[in-house]
């Protein structure tokens, strides 16, 4: 007779007996240690490597052999020694990692500058460039009507030239530091031998004062309110070589790139162009991204077609730029007009000059564009900057009337290529202007 079942008494299905797919078996666990560490018939015939491989397959894996200890545990109690040993290699590591910054030399930053010197009769204008600093070590500064040199080395200060009645708007080194182009507000430039310490050249060509003055090897730019630039070529008579025409409004930033190939100029229309040295019939790349007068213009020294401009007090941010396709590649907000740029050439460091409303130069790293430091002793905007030749001085000019020397890099340890030009091609170019 069949007895019906019912849902109650239905018979027990059988337990299998398979790991679960979230918590090992304790047995399974145990097989795998057994099959890792115990010799099998097989084990004659591996080959050294594969005995090499299972042995430490069997020490990352168990570590040790099992123990009765398992619960709330999946592996034995550490080796203290294992442990030890595994510290010191991190320790080691860790060394080896840092040794690079480890050697680097101890830095210390100054918290003032270290030599103030009187700068009377400075013009405070914001689009002049009235600063520079040549590889010969000395330092030229427009006062008034006047240019001074400072020598660094022996610290003497004398008047190269003093026109009286007109008032001098820009000034530049050539690269070989024996010549210094003037620019003026009736619209010349004058190039001077400092070694005669007379004037050699009258450039012509403006209808308005020449604000900016960039050398490109036997090429002189000169920018002018006039929104003009002008390329003078100053081994011929007939200098005039080129025009740039890009800009509406003043033309207060020129700076040839250390290649000599491309031109950036800035402008009181809020452009930045780059010009191509075999093309005058327009700018390469043109940007209205500053919304002021870009006035601040500098090339990286250590990287190729890299261009950081500044904008005026509506602006208040640095801008990076790759010259080659014109595209902004990093900005920063600084809070402060952006008067002038300087590039470390040893450090990945870069230093700015402000106005309103800080008064401040300030420390960056690129390409984090972190602020390394500020610098306040100024009393006005500080309208320009210029670097040592040895790359470690910056010298600042402020509508305070002082000059204020800052030791902020240290000397590279290493020599680094000349920034002078060869003693042939120097002496070739010395005697061709004419």
């Amino acid at each position: 007779m069949n007895v019906a079942t019912s849902p109650c008494s239905s018979p027990i299905k059988k337990r299998l007996a398979t790991p679960d797919r979230f918590i090992p078996m304790r047995e399974s666990r145990d097989q795998r240690h057994y099959l890792l560490n115990t010799p099998t018939e097989e084990a004659g015939h591996l080959s050294p490597s594969q005995k090499v491989f299972n042995e430490s397959l069997a020490k990352s894996v168990l570590s040790t052999v099992p123990s009765s200890n398992n619960i709330l545990s999946f592996q034995s109690p550490v080796n203290k020694r294992k442990m030890e040993s595994f510290e010191q290699t991190l320790k080691q590591l860790h060394r080896s990692r840092s040794i690079s910054s480890t050697n680097m030399p101890h830095r210390t930053l100054p918290a003032g500058p270290d030599t103030i010197l009187d700068a009377p009769d400075i013009v405070d204008d914001y689009y002049l460039n009235l600063l520079d600093w040549s590889s010969d070590n000395v330092l030229a500064i427009a006062l008034g009507s006047a240019v001074y040199l400072w020598n660094g080395d022996t610290k003497e200060t004398s008047v190269l030239v003093d026109y009286e009645d007109v008032i001098i708007t820009s000034l530049a080194w050539d690269k070989g530091s024996r010549f210094l182009s003037v620019g003026t507000n009736d619209a010349v430039v004058h190039i001077y031998d400092v070694l005669a310490s007379k004037r050699v050249r009258t450039l012509d060509g403006h209808n308005a004062r020449v604000c900016s003055l960039s050398w490109n090897d036997h090429i002189l730019s000169s920018g002018s309110r006039d929104s003009t630039i002008i390329n003078h070529d100053v081994r011929v008579r007939n200098h005039h070589s080129s025009d740039f025409n890009g800009h509406t409004q003043e033309v207060c930033g020129l700076k040839w790139s250390p290649q000599g190939n491309l031109l950036a100029s800035g402008g009181n229309d809020n452009l930045l162009n780059i010009w191509d040295i075999r093309s005058t019939t327009a700018p390469r790349h043109t940007s209205n991204q500053h919304v002021a007068a870009v006035k601040a213009l500098a090339w990286c020294p250590w990287q190729a077609n890299l261009l950081a401009s500044g904008g005026g007090t509506a602006d208040r941010t640095l801008r990076f730029w790759n010259a080659s396709t014109g595209v902004c590649v990093n900005s920063v907000s600084t809070g402060s007009q952006v008067c002038s740029i300087l590039w470390s050439k040893d450090y990945k460091e870069l230093i700015s000059s402000h106005g309103y409303s800080e008064n401040q130069l300030i420390l960056w790293k690129y390409p984090t564009l972190t602020k390394v430091a500020e610098f306040k002793s100024h009393q006005s905007r500080v309208l320009h900057m210029a670097m040592s030749p040895d790359g470690t001085t910056v010298c600042s000019a402020a509508g305070d009337e002082t000059l204020r020397f800052w030791k902020i890099f240290d000397k590279a340890p290493a020599s680094k290529p000349s920034l002078h030009m060869p003693s042939a091609r120097r002496a070739l170019f010395d005697s061709c202007i004419r």
